[in-house]
């Protein structure tokens, strides 16, 4: 593996992502990609009627994260550290999850074809959290448009594509054990831990 000089984050919702994100790329003056969701003019149609809206959702998701990607590539991509909130292969979870079948159909023709124009990360960032307590937190917060049943599928979606995920080395970090914005020590421990390449696949719980 060489430096990771573009890296990409993700997990469940409100697991931490942009927050964290924030954070590396402050630390080691990179440019920072935010996915920004609520850009998306469909989803708050879609939290009321998965069924009508989900196609529209996916596909306006899809292309902002690609047209994201495709500046990244033309412009940036060799010029300095890249810290982003998300990665673009994710886009394939959430559509297996919310698309009907043959709307998934007209996707999987979609998919690749912008897929293979946009450039991989050095590192994807996997963050864990159980989904219990993580749904707890969003219901508390106020930040739920969705159930638990959703959630909990989206969770195990999730886990299911990054369990079978070789695309690029992959860093999988336990939430639960770590406190970035509070503990300044975990983020430097992270920082350390991004200096040592490693291939495949690394699990990195605090202690």
């Amino acid at each position: 593996m060489k430096e990771a000089n573009y890296i990409a984050l993700e997990g469940n919702i409100g697991v931490g992502k942009t927050e964290l994100a924030m954070m590396l790329a402050e630390k080691l003056d990179a440019r920072l990609i935010l996915e920004n969701p609520e850009e998306n003019p469909f989803l708050i149609d879609f939290y009321k009627d998965k069924e009508r809206y989900a196609f529209q959702t996916q596909v306006f998701f899809l292309l902002s994260r690609f047209k994201k990607q495709e500046e990244l590539f033309e412009h940036d991509l060799f010029l300095k550290k890249i810290v982003q909130d998300f990665y673009f292969g994710k886009d394939k979870i959430f559509a297996s999850l919310n698309l009907d079948e043959r709307e998934y159909r007209l996707y999987e023709k979609i998919f690749p074809i912008l897929e293979k124009n946009i450039p991989q990360p050095d590192l994807v960032i996997y963050l864990q959290s159980p989904p219990e307590g993580l749904y707890k937190k969003l219901k508390q917060k106020g930040d739920l448009n969705f159930g638990y049943d959703y959630f909990l599928a989206l969770n195990e979606a999730y886990n299911r594509f990054f369990f079978h995920y070789d695309k690029t080395p992959l860093l999988v970090l336990n939430m639960d054990n770590f406190d970035f914005k509070n503990e300044p020590s975990h983020l430097e421990k992270l920082l350390e831990l991004l200096k040592k390449p490693f291939p495949g696949t690394k699990y990195y719980t605090h202690r």
